[in-house]
């Protein structure tokens, strides 16, 4: 069976583009999840429980795969997720197709490119500190990070596969610090669920 997923950022947009895609695809109307939801959130309650509900044998339907994540590192780990339940994937602005060899090899291609991304981040703002360093611009904790060294601690925020600890460490600050350049909200989460923030 084929089932559908759509999504869009804001209340101000229109799923109606990506609904009529689907369906034009062969995907029935029934057949179609969908969530209004900011991208930088992680909560889909509809697209959980359509990867719950997928089988063996059924082919996952989007208008376009970053429907599915907030990064491609998170929409490989879905497509893997679906691949281990049997379960195929079909892309239709990226005309992908893992019903076929050359939509898993295509796949695998941007997979072994989001993990190279990854890695180069991590590698360029380590070096641009250690620049900092050498010149003398970094002073103990009443360090305060550039505009560009904001932006990669955003960067590797984002991406859910790079470890907290880590960011921490490549910008020797503390989490709390951290928090205040990715967002208040992030943080009152965190206080919410009972983790020890650091200032």
């Amino acid at each position: 069976m084929q089932l559908g997923y759509a999504r869009v950022s804001t209340v101000d947009q229109n799923l109606d583009l990506q609904i009529d895609a689907l369906i034009a695809s062969g995907v029935e109307k029934r057949n179609i999840y969908s969530d209004i939801i900011s991208g930088a959130k992680f909560e889909r309650p509809e697209l959980i429980k359509l990867l719950d509900y997928l089988k063996e044998g059924d082919v996952l339907v989007v208008w376009r795969l970053d429907r599915l994540g907030r990064s491609m590192k998170d929409i490989i780990t879905k497509v893997s997720y679906l691949k281990e339940k049997g379960v195929k994937l079909k892309s239709l602005t990226e005309n992908i197709d893992t019903t076929t060899a050359s939509g898993e090899l295509i796949l695998n291609i941007l997979a072994s490119l989001a993990e190279y991304e990854r890695t180069l981040i991590v590698e360029r703002t380590q070096a641009g500190l250690k620049a900092a360093r050498a010149r003398g611009k970094v002073g103990g904790r009443k360090w305060i990070l550039s505009p560009e060294q904001i932006k990669q601690v955003r960067i590797m925020h984002a991406d859910q596969t790079i470890p907290i600890p880590e960011i921490l460490k490549t910008f020797g600050i503390k989490r709390g610090t951290m928090y205040k350049y990715v967002g208040r909200d992030k943080l009152a989460e965190l206080q919410k669920t009972g983790d020890k923030t650091e200032n």
